[in-house]
């Protein structure tokens, strides 16, 4: 699947080695979730599956940073609590540190473990939704 046309455009904006790994993780995703939509919501990238956020990333002062909304509940280890709900995160550095980084078993949990962002105002809490 291509970039859409507002990714590009957050592409644009990086530096040539946070270019090169935005470029790397969008690939990887679009490969391991070709159903998920990907979009720029709330200045990043994300990818939705079913309009639920499961997979993004973002250039901070600190680094690129990968966001998967329900990362905390993921059985791989390797990602850090990121604030509160069950957000997780990791910061790759680079696309060769990527490589060494359980990243596609990740990206296949995120499809099988998922908290219900889509609705949480609308039940006011949020509940799982698929599971192992």
């Amino acid at each position: 699947m291509s970039a859409t046309n507002d990714i590009v455009e957050y592409h644009a904006t990086l530096g040539p080695g946070d270019r090169a790994l935005c470029e790397r993780l969008r690939v990887m995703i679009t490969d391991a979730l070709p159903e998920a939509e990907g979009k720029v919501w709330h200045g990043h990238p994300v990818w939705f599956l079913d309009g639920n956020p499961i997979v993004g990333y973002h250039r901070l002062a600190s680094g690129v940073r990968v966001l998967f909304w329900s990362g905390q509940s993921f059985p791989t280890p390797g990602l850090a609590k990121s604030g509160s709900f069950k957000a997780a995160e990791f910061f790759p550095g680079s696309v060769e540190a990527l490589a060494e980084l359980p990243f596609t078993a990740w990206l296949r949990e995120s499809r099988d473990v998922q908290w219900d962002y889509k609705n949480i105002m609308k039940n006011k809490k949020l509940e799982k939704i698929t599971s192992f």
